[in-house]
Formats: structure tokens, C-alpha cells, sequence
């Protein structure tokens, strides 16, 4: 059953109404208060127990055990109303997500809301990518990469993109699809790189790491918001990255969060053995590269 909780509606331009899932999330989180800050009243699609992550100013919640498992008449009836959905859930357990089978649950789930987008009528459509769809060969990645996904989490991403991106302008819903790179900032998962980095900084303990070589397009999550909320409410379809285009060593975020503390000593480059199939660089391109 569906639950209704309607607080006063933050006051504002209003432009649009804005459903968006996955809005507990380390992502999602953030674009909420992207499109709060845009004075856009917000539906959040939320699991029953997760309301006290949510952030506090929305129009209304709708609770569900599982949005992958709902049917195209449910997400119908939930975007009645609607102008815009902004998809950001997605299975994401650490360690597991890449090659979980899970992805196919919300790769056809995923199938089901966006039917159920286009029998409610709504305008535009958002889906959030993954720079790893590319072929990460080519090291800097640009919209127009060819993709080769290599995990079935990435893989489910790509294919949910080349279905909407051919099937959803032919029923008159504009689409975007928000490919992102490496984030960082507020509820990022403590087993990740940089909550990493601190907890050992912070303890004075050693951080034992990679040569540190890799080059990296890192990103805080609350500016990646604000660049895919900008994008949302533009006319800009199809595929995009959000990313800072500033390619950054490992080795030189690790030294610089190090020096945040006095710390550089703690640094342990080549105390772990590189990943062999770890791609060498992953950088985002705003732009298509010109010929």
C-alpha cells in the first residue's frame, strides 16, 4: 500500500514537479538537495524504514518494499502529476554490486517505471550512468565513447541506456542519462577510497596503498548534484558526463588529503600490488573531442 506523508511544501519557483528515487542514497541524497535548493517540490520514492535519511524538505514520500518489483500500473498511478523523474536508485552494496544479479532486477525494474512514466505523461526523463559503460581504453572519456562495459552492473547500466535513449524520445518524453565518474563528499560508503584515506590519517595510522599512479576524475557529490540537476532542467538530451575534467594522480589525493593532517609520512605507495585489469586512466570530457 501506498504512503502518503505531505509536509508543508517548501516555498519557491516552482517549476516542475520532480519524483525521484533512490533519494536516501550517497547520489540521490545529494540531488535532492540540489532540487530543493532550486525551489522544485520533490516526490521521494523511499523503502518504509529509511525516511529518517531523507532529507527534511520534500512535497511527498511514497514508500515501497522494493521499486524494482513494482508494476507499470503502480508507477503510473505514482507519477500522475509528475513532470520530470529522476532515477537514481540502483542496487549498490559494496563489494558486491559489480557482478550481482541483482542488477537485472533493477535493469528490468527500471523497464517497468519508465513504461509507467510514459502511460502518466511525463515530460523528461533522468537516469544516472556510470562512466565504467565506456570502453575505458581510450582513458579520456567523452559522451560519444563507444561503450564496452566489462561488469554486469555496468553492462545492466548501458543497456537500460540504449533501450530509454532510443525508446523514450519516440514516446515523447525527453531523456537524459547522466553518466557519473568518481565521487566523493557527504554518506559516501566508509570501505572507499577517501573515507579510507581519513579514517587512517585521522587515527595515525599507516595507509597502506597502490603505486598511486592511476589517474582519476574525482568529483564532490554535492557540485556532481548541482551539475546533473542544471543539466535535468535544460533541454540537453541523451548521454553526458558528470565530471570535473581535471585528471588527479592517486597518489597526489592521497598526499594531499595526508597533508590535511601532517601526515604524508603514513603514505605506504606500493604496499598493494596495482590491479591488473584496474584501468590506468579514467577521465571524463564534458564535451564531444573535436575532430
Amino acid at each position: 500500500m501506498v504512503n502518503l506523508d505531505v509536509p508543508l511544501r517548501q516555498t519557491g519557483c516552482i517549476n516542475s514537479r520532480v519524483l525521484l528515487t533512490g533519494a536516501t542514497g550517497f547520489v540521490g541524497h545529494a540531488i535532492h538537495k540540489a532540487l530543493v535548493a532550486e525551489g522544485l517540490p520533490v516526490t521521494c520514492v523511499i523503502r518504509p524504514d529509511s525516511k529518517n535519511r531523507l532529507y527534511a524538505q520534500y512535497e511527498k514520500v511514497i514508500t515501497t518494499d522494493d521499486l524494482f518489483e513494482e508494476s507499470t500500473d503502480w508507477w503510473s498511478k505514482i507519477c500522475s502529476g509528475i513532470d520530470m523523474v529522476i532515477h537514481s536508485a540502483w542496487y549498490a552494496e559494496p563489494g558486491k554490486y559489480l557482478t550481482s544479479e541483482k542488477n537485472m532486477a533493477c535493469l528490468t525494474g527500471t523497464m517497468a517505471l519508465a513504461q509507467g512514466c510514459t502511460k502518466a505523461g511525463i515530460r523528461r526523463f533522468v537516469g544516472i550512468g556510470t562512466c565504467f559503460e565506456y570502453d575505458t581504453s581510450y582513458g579520456y572519456l567523452a559522451p560519444d565513447t563507444r561503450l564496452a562495459p566489462t561488469t554486469p552492473y555496468a553492462a545492466a547500466k548501458a543497456a537500460t541506456y540504449t533501450m530509454l535513449n532510443e525508446w523514450l524520445p519516440q514516446m515523447g518524453v525527453s531523456f537524459l542519462w547522466a553518466r557519473l565518474f568518481y565521487l566523493y563528499g557527504e554518506r559516501e560508503n566508509a570501505q572507499r577510497l577517501i573515507p579510507y584515506l581519513h579514517q587512517q590519517l585521522g587515527s595515525g595510522e599507516v595507509v597502506n596503498l597502490t603505486s598511486g599512479n592511476q589517474l582519476r576524475d574525482y568529483m564532490d557529490v554535492v557540485n556532481a548534484a548541482q551539475m546533473l540537476v542544471k543539466e535535468a532542467l535544460s533541454d540537453c538530451s541523451g548521454a553526458t558526463n558528470i565530471c570535473s575534467e581535471i585528471p588527479i594522480t592517486i597518489r597526489k589525493l592521497a598526499e594531499n588529503i595526508a597533508d590535511q593532517y601532517g601526515r604524508r609520512d603514513l603514505l605506504r605507495f606500493g604496499a598493494r600490488e596495482n590491479n591488473l585489469i584496474d584501468p590506468p586512466v579514467i577521465v571524463g570530457l564534458r564535451r564531444k573531442e573535436k575532430e
